[in-house]
């Protein structure tokens, strides 16, 4: 009860309330399925898994998708702005971001981390930024990174140290500092986006032999979803060795436990500080990956394995140890969290506000998701059913989530469930035509959905180097 009436007070703007504190620590292609805590029985995660131990975990948190390859810069600009995929400027210069709106009401903003939204914009949304890695991807252990100095990024500079490291000390010392104002301090990692790399003497390691393929494994993609040649379906032979699959996620899971521990410290010094009983802590990640899952490796696709990213809210007023079905995009956070603090939302943000489901972890949010990659993939879900339309191949998937929920059984072809495709495709172009999206569903003259992939080695090499730089 009482952390109902904190939640009350602070959405009724109470001025009995402290405004509270936000530390948001943000992944990059971290799958929602890689927590020990939330089902994983081989993943060692035990900072994150005592995070969900504080708070609620989202079982059913997205992102919307992406008009580009480079999926982490929409779902960035998703985050900061509030809005919805159609709606967004990527560089985050049109409109006011959310953290640009709590620093106008009165909280100190900090980042330190990846910035994949454009140089400009950085000091448009953060007051203080130190140890920023300006672009996509690279070599953690060889990263250029800047500090925010007069409104101004400085010249990038070697890290001494793994640069999620350097992020997370510049946390540290932030939450060491006095603090005379609340602050919203925003800790974007590059991990466990790839190249996969970690300090030679973290102890943490996984036997590749010992890895599960996903339970959606398959050595190929049964067709061209669109975007078959990007740099991350590169990264692996086609048709997939099941042996190289098992040895990609066993370096995967242990940047995400590497990265694990770098919270495990900064949610300590959150915790020796004065600030410990009045932050809330955010863990969520820009999308999910597919790493195997469906013949497919990177995360230009709309399956769950790709759009479904945790998300863990713990601190007060929130319930504690709980887990919650309610369906939220990423792009709903910030409009909840501003909500909770009193912030005034920016002129244009899409976002739902969910608080009462941080009470009551049954409630309801959303009751549809759209989804979409580039002009080549849509999707729609609802509680249990999932369409997915391919529209240059004219294919059409329909899943049965609450019984298939990794997607193996595609429905749509089966007359029983003719009925439910049309619903859901009636469905689809209702959610587009709201959401502002007007890319065809079915086009005149459709390709052939049959392809062979003709990936050289030297492809390869080429993307697991990381030459082109995608995020």
């Amino acid at each position: 009860m009482k952390k109902l009436f904190l939640l009350v007070a602070w959405l009724a703007g109470s001025a009995y309330a402290a405004p509270p504190n936000i530390l948001f620590l943000f992944a990059d292609d971290q799958r929602a399925d890689t927590i020990a805590a939330l089902g994983n029985p081989i993943i060692q995660t035990p900072n994150l898994d005592r995070l969900a131990r504080r708070g609620v975990a989202f079982t059913r948190a997205y992102m919307q998708g992406g008009l580009q390859g480079a999926t982490c810069v929409p779902s960035r600009a998703m985050l900061l702005s509030g809005q919805n995929l159609f709606h967004i400027d990527e560089k985050l210069m049109r409109d006011e971001t959310w953290p640009t709106a709590f620093g106008r009401a009165g909280y100190t903003t900090f980042m330190s981390g990846k910035w994949h939204n454009g140089v400009p914009s950085l000091a448009k949304s953060f007051q203080i930024a130190r140890s920023v890695f300006a672009g996509g991807m690279t070599d953690p252990l060889k990263a250029k990174l800047s500090d925010l100095v007069d409104g101004k990024l400085t010249p990038p500079q070697l890290a001494p140290q793994h640069a999620c490291a350097m992020f997370a000390e510049e946390a540290i010392k932030f939450l060491r500092a006095p603090q005379e104002k609340p602050f919203f301090c925003y800790v974007p990692f590059d991990a466990p986006h790839d190249p996969h790399i970690v300090p030679e003497d973290f102890k943490t390691r996984y036997p590749a032999a010992k890895i599960p393929v996903p339970p959606n494994f398959l050595p190929q993609h049964p067709w061209d979803n669109g975007e078959m040649s990007v740099r991350d379906e590169k990264l692996l032979p086609h048709p997939r060795p099941p042996e190289q699959v098992q040895a990609m996620l066993a370096d995967y899971y242990r940047y995400i436990s590497y990265l694990d521990m770098l919270i495990g410290r900064i949610l300590d010094a959150l915790e020796a500080s004065p600030y410990a009983q009045n932050t809330i802590v955010v863990f969520a990640a820009d999308s999910g990956v597919a790493r195997g899952s469906h013949g497919l490796i990177g995360k230009q696709n709309v399956y769950e394995h790709s759009m479904r990213v945790p998300l863990i809210i713990a601190g007060p007023g929130i319930a504690a140890g709980q887990t919650s079905a309610a369906m939220c995009y990423l792009f709903d956070v910030l409009p909840t969290l501003g909500k909770l603090c009193g912030v005034a939302a920016p002129n244009r943000s899409d976002g739902f506000d969910f608080g009462a489901t941080l009470a009551d972890p049954a409630k309801p949010a959303r009751s549809t998701m759209l989804f979409a990659y580039r002009h080549v993939q849509r999707a729609i879900r609802d509680d249990r059913w999932k369409l997915i339309r391919y529209p240059l191949v004219n294919k059409t998937q329909l899943f049965d989530l609450q019984n298939d929920p990794n997607e193996v059984t595609n429905l749509a072809d089966q007359p029983e469930h003719a009925a439910k495709v049309q619903e859901l495709l009636a469905l689809l172009k209702k959610e587009m035509a709201a959401a502002g999206d007007s890319v065809p569903l079915q086009i005149a003259k459709p390709r052939p959905a049959a392809w062979t992939p003709l990936i050289s080695k030297g492809d390869r090499s080429k993307a697991r180097a990381g030459v082109r730089r995608e995020g």
